[in-house]
């Protein structure tokens, strides 16, 4: 048999038949099945394509929207304007939809009210949230848009079964001046039954945290992310209380923050009492201001598995150091976010850790260092030699 593929000749008149339905008519795309369309639309890379085949027949635009309205982007204020508008002729769009983005700078909300002349809460906020709102469907919620709307978008989560669906979201409301937004106009977020991933960049929360009205019931929040925040320890605990499903949180900022924060404990203490002990599993602080006054005490942690953080918050910064850590129990990864053994007497706590880690952290089975492998003080070296414990080096 040749390996070679040969071309076998179709008759003139079969290959008309292959093109007519059963009554002679000419077959197009649209005699499919509605299923098959949808799959068709599916495969296509880019929605602009997907777009150009809704405009080849009445059909084929009907049976979009599925496909089209799944995921969608409001990257200019006009968009999700536009959209809530057409809700009014056609509203079972708004149940199609499982993933939203909202994501423009304040530049352009300004060119777009200036264009209109209307005021933000009445052309923009109100339609927006009641749009929203109507997604019952909606799985994924990202929003990244100015100041001026968070109040707004935040009565999204005032009446959180209208979003019956939601496993996660994403906050980010950009302040004029580089600061931090309110976190308390969204704080309803944290009372949502059904979320499961929650992400909040650069807000602010001050110690009030749940007014005593507002308290949640038990939640299915499993991920916490507090992105360049500033958030009171209080108000953390308070605001912890109720995801009983919890099992991983981190919190970063950076070196030097700005503009200098307020609410933030000054101990890196405070933040892990504020944690719920027993559900998570990892722990991530990369937040090189906080201090420690001494070893951290974590052994009722009895679920964590990973803990990130700097070796100064872990051994604490008080001297002279009379007490070792309290590791908890199940800690099969640790990892120091800075060069350890900087300080003379952590990298001897360090190493008598590792001298001892069958009585003091008997799990631990993984020790990650940003150091390279030659500024590594000697006496941990030789504690690892002795042992046989491996480092790694990031």
């Amino acid at each position: 048999m040749s390996p070679h593929l040969s071309l076998i000749p179709i008759h003139p008149a079969k290959s008309a038949a292959m093109t007519t339905t059963g009554t002679g008519g000419a077959r197009t795309i649209s005699d499919l099945p509605d299923e098959i369309l949808i799959s068709i639309l599916s495969m296509l890379p880019a929605q602009r394509d997907q777009c150009a085949m809704c405009l080849v027949s009445r059909r084929i635009n009907k049976v979009a929207d599925p496909v089209l309205y799944k995921n969608i982007l409001f990257d200019q204020p006009h968009h999700h304007l536009t959209f809530s508008e057409s809700l009014l002729t056609r509203p079972r769009r708004g149940s199609l939809i499982e993933s939203i983005r909202v994501d423009y700078p304040s530049s352009e909300l300004f060119d777009f009210m200036h264009v209109h002349h209307s005021p933000i809460s009445n052309r923009i906020v109100d339609p927006f949230s009641r749009t929203i709102s109507t997604m019952s469907n909606l799985e994924h919620l990202t929003v990244s848009v100015p100041q001026s709307l968070c109040k707004g978008i935040g009565a999204l989560f005032d009446g959180p079964f209208d979003l019956a669906c939601l496993k996660s979201c994403e906050l980010f409301y950009q302040c004029d001046d580089g600061g931090y937004w309110d976190l308390q106009d969204n704080i309803q977020v944290f009372s949502h039954p059904t979320l499961e991933s929650l992400t909040i960049r650069r807000a602010r929360l001050d110690e009030r945290g749940f007014d005593s009205l507002e308290k949640p019931s038990e939640t299915e929040l499993k991920e916490l992310h507090l992105i360049e925040c500033d958030i009171n320890d209080d108000a953390l605990s308070d605001i912890l209380l109720h995801p009983e499903a919890l099992k991983e949180i981190s919190i970063t900022q950076l070196d030097k923050p700005h503009p200098p924060l307020e609410e933030s404990p000054e101990y890196i203490e405070d933040y892990i009492i504020a944690l719920p002990q027993h559900s998570l599993e990892s722990i991530i602080i990369d937040f090189p201001s906080l201090r420690g006054k001494s070893a951290l005490r974590m052994r009722e942690f009895e679920e964590l598995r990973t803990l990130e953080l700097r070796d100064y918050q872990l051994f604490g910064q008080g001297s002279p150091r009379l007490h070792s850590v309290g590791f908890p129990p199940r800690l099969e990864m640790l990892t120091f976010l800075n060069r350890v053994g900087q300080d003379e007497e952590i990298a001897e706590l360090l190493a008598y850790t590792i001298e001892n880690k069958m009585i003091v952290a008997r799990s631990l089975q993984y020790m990650l260092v940003a150091n390279e492998e030659h500024d590594l003080p000697e006496v941990i070296k030789e504690a690892c030699s002795k042992t046989g414990f491996e480092l790694q080096f990031g």
